[in-house]
């Protein structure tokens, strides 16, 4: 099997390259070859198969084009900017999460014979006020920030595009990825990772949202898992409707801080410090907050069922199972 990553340098995109060259297979099949693309240079780890590097913006001239003529049977569509960033920056956000993806789905579309299996992260950041309880799977889509609007859009595209029979699509509406490894980005969502990272390695935390504000996580674990489950389904159990909201953990942030306080203790959560940014909180607020995610489970896909576990997942995978 040949497969691409686009986005690879990115967390999701590192750990998914970890994953599949550890493991050298997918489900079942021997992987051959790993093409990985991303705007920033980065260094994989060795493998027992060929893997390639390119470090080329995905909306440039010729670089859709170019990942194409490769033939991978299955390419990861992760590239693309953070929420905060696309909302700051509209140019930016419009180029690098809507301009590549149409420039890489319709170098797809226009060569002749190629049918690749396509997995694109999308968000829930699709989904705008005002909601439900919860939502279900049949709630329709109409974000409230550019980002959203940029990940509905190519939704859409890889839809139809599966449609006319120019790829076999999946697209996965990913909750919040938390605890992020690494230092804080430019998403809006990034405190709710900071909050818990930050302070398991001792350091002071800003909590820029009120404590009641709700929202759904995975782990970044869980986010691999997601991909790597929705590489191997058939299209007949995706069927025609190829936008699937995952599940994960729907809790408050004074619930997070509470997990928080029984896995690493009272000293950990002296260490968060409350300072309101109206800028964060104008953005996170339209956000949805729990889903049903029943196509999703019934699909068999997985999550974590508390943020104990979440912040467990952390401290085992980046932290070497020890607290600092």
């Amino acid at each position: 099997m040949r497969i691409a990553i686009t986005g690879a340098a990115g967390m999701v995109g590192r750990k998914l390259t970890d994953r599949l060259i550890a493991d050298g297979t997918l489900n079942g099949t021997p992987i051959e070859s790993l093409h990985l693309q991303d705007i920033v240079p980065f260094e994989p780890p060795s493998a027992s198969f060929a893997v390639t590097t390119e470090t080329r913006d995905l909306a440039d001239p010729g670089v859709a084009e170019g990942l194409a003529a490769r033939n991978a049977d299955l390419i990861f569509h992760l590239a693309g900017v953070v929420s905060g960033e696309a909302e700051a920056n509209f140019d930016k956000g419009y180029r690098a999460n809507l301009d590549g993806t149409r420039l890489l789905f319709d170098a797809i579309r226009l060569r002749e014979g190629y049918i690749p299996r396509v997995v694109y992260s999308s968000s829930i950041a699709v989904f705008g006020a005002p909601f439900p309880p919860a939502i279900g799977d049949d709630f329709q889509p109409v974000p409230l920030t550019s980002y959203g609007v940029q990940k509905l859009i190519g939704e859409l595209i890889l839809t139809d595009y599966t449609r006319r029979g120019f790829m076999d699509g999946i697209a996965l509406r990913l909750p919040t990825i938390c605890v992020r490894p690494g230092k804080p980005n430019l998403a809006a969502s990034g405190f709710f990772s900071s909050i818990i990272r930050e302070p398991l390695a001792g350091k002071e935390a800003v909590l820029p949202v009120s404590r009641d504000l709700v929202h759904t996580h995975a782990s970044p674990r869980s986010a691999v898992g997601f991909l790597l489950h929705a590489a191997g389904l058939s299209s007949e159990e995706i069927g025609p409707r190829r936008a699937i909201t995952l599940p994960g953990v729907a809790v408050s942030v004074g619930e997070q801080i509470e997990a928080l306080r029984r896995v690493a203790g009272e000293k950990a959560v002296a260490l968060i410090r409350e300072e309101p940014d109206p800028a964060i909180a104008s953005i996170v607020n339209f956000w949805p907050q729990r889903f049903e995610a029943i196509r999703a489970r019934d699909l068999g896909f997985t999550a974590e069922t508390s943020f104990d576990d979440i912040i467990r997942i952390h401290i085992e995978d980046e932290l070497g199972g020890r607290l600092q």
